[in-house]
């Protein structure tokens, strides 16, 4: 009888409810189990697991791998999907192996490479993939130069964190000036170029921003498994133009996500994002972690959750072509289930975790096809 498979996802996307869905439902009929643990209690992460803590707050990432370790330990993990204190926890893999645990995630050089978007445009620049322009900038100063310089060339200038991701931060600097049809609609990522340069001015550090011209759709994200031989095992484009996706495997999109997943180690999964530049593709960013988008490949065929923990096992399965590629569509929201709310007394008895109260020590049991039992 082939043994159940234990899964860890700690703080993580809303989206990866549907990760944890694909698990279930995987083709082998394989019984898995998944942990999870967030600071969140009103994620949907949390309930959509068999069973989870709350996160511990404050831990340096140092104090954040022991803390990984004990649950790995004490919770018989087999494999670790880290979002969190991924850099930190990928420096420890030879801890987690001697432990029992396989960690879903590239190597620590692969992760530090993309951590920086300037660092990783360096790179990829340097094995033959398009960037567009970019300016690192630090000050008011070297913002202006950048916007004047972009404009010049008759694009729009926008920014963002050079560290971050999820398109926190970003924004796309415009000369006009507010107007009553941007404050009647719904929030713009549209900032006037002088409140900008103000609020520069004025903070107490400097900003560390990546400034670019706006690209332009269709935006493409490649979803890639790469084994630990550097070998790509599957490559799919989701396509994004306005409110409509779909699929693609046109090379002009995937021979250069395949190179850089294979030339710089991207193992397991990771998301390579591209748009449009002057009519050519240029790469937009690197994620070093599944996307949140992850589960829409199910609608192509393939179950890529699966097929990733069976990597990280080193049950390799082999070269990935999706049997057909899924219609256009797009996303609307759904409900997912919430674990209760605790009574006050509950709240007070949390003790140090304070607003993360803890869940019953355990929930409702699923079968391994996600269903309650």
């Amino acid at each position: 009888m082939v043994s159940r498979v234990r899964v860890w996802l700690n703080r993580t996307y809303a989206e990866n409810v549907f990760f944890m869905d694909q698990l279930r439902r995987n083709p082998d009929d394989r019984a898995v189990e998944i942990h999870a643990t967030h600071g969140d209690p009103d994620s949907p992460v949390p309930a959509a697991a068999d069973t989870c803590e709350p996160e511990p707050e404050g831990l340096s990432p140092a104090a954040y791998v022991e803390y990984a370790l004990a649950q790995c330990e004490r919770r018989g993990i087999d494999v670790f999907v880290p979002r969190l204190h991924q850099a930190a926890i990928v420096a420890h893999r030879a801890e987690f192996e001697a432990a029992g645990t396989a960690l879903l995630a590239p190597p620590p050089e692969a992760v530090a490479v993309f951590h920086d978007k300037v660092i990783a445009y360096e790179a990829v620049q340097a094995i033959g993939v398009p960037v567009p322009p970019w300016w690192r900038v630090r000050t008011a100063d070297e913002l202006v130069a950048a916007v004047e310089e972009l404009e010049a060339r008759g694009y729009r200038a926008c920014f963002k964190p050079a560290s971050g991701a999820g398109g926190v931060g970003f924004r796309v600097i415009t000369r006009a000036p507010v107007s009553l049809a941007q404050l009647s609609g719904f929030p713009s990522p549209y900032v006037p170029l002088g409140p900008v340069l103000d609020a520069v001015r004025e903070a107490d550090e400097p900003v560390d921003w990546l400034v670019m011209p706006r690209l332009e759709q269709p935006e493409v994200s490649v979803d890639c498994l790469t084994g630990t031989d550097n070998r790509v095992r599957l490559a799919v484009g989701r396509t994004k133009n306005g409110r409509r996706r779909g699929f693609t495997l046109h090379e002009q999109w995937l021979e250069p996500a395949r190179r850089i997943a294979e030339g710089f180690g991207l193992h397991h999964l990771s998301n390579i994002q591209f748009r449009m530049l002057d009519g050519l593709p240029v790469l937009m960013d690197v994620n070093t972690r599944p996307a949140g988008g992850l589960h829409q490949l199910a609608l192509c065929g393939v179950n890529a959750p699966w097929a990733a923990v069976r990597l990280a096992l080193g049950e390799d399965p082999g070269e990935m072509t999706p049997p057909f590629l899924g219609r256009d569509y797009t996303v609307v929201s759904g409900p997912r289930p919430l674990l209760p709310v605790p009574l006050p007394q509950q709240r007070a008895d949390a003790g140090t975790l304070g607003a993360v109260p803890a869940p019953a020590p355990s929930v409702e049991p699923r079968t391994a096809t996600g269903a309650p039992a």
